[in-house]
């Protein structure tokens, strides 16, 4: 009986969890952005993790691995004013390029 529970458990716990992993993702489609030369940069289309405020569920943040590619994340520590808001700059509270 406890082993029959124990499983059944761990079967739910890996379905929640790849759940969890399939929404985790964000697909971003082909743009252009400005560059800081004033022109222009094609950004290929990409994947990225879900945007939020937390550092340590995104595919850079250290000891996590992005499934696409298999690298190790390399950041192990939030930067200065990481989750000031999407997109928003810690100092002006207005977008990173100023807008």
């Amino acid at each position: 009986m406890l082993r029959k529970t124990c499983l059944s458990l761990a079967v739910v716990a890996a379905s929640l969890f790849a759940a969890g992993e399939a929404n985790a993702q964000v697909s971003v489609s082909g743009h252009y952005r400005h560059n800081i030369y004033g022109g222009y940069s094609n950004v290929r289309p990409h994947y990225r993790t879900h945007a939020d405020t937390s550092f340590y569920n995104n595919w850079s943040s250290y000891p996590n691995i992005n499934p696409y590619t298999g690298s190790v994340g390399t950041h192990h520590r939030p930067s200065y004013g990481y989750g000031g808001g999407l997109g928003s700059s810690p100092r002006s509270g207005r977008g990173w390029f100023g807008w």
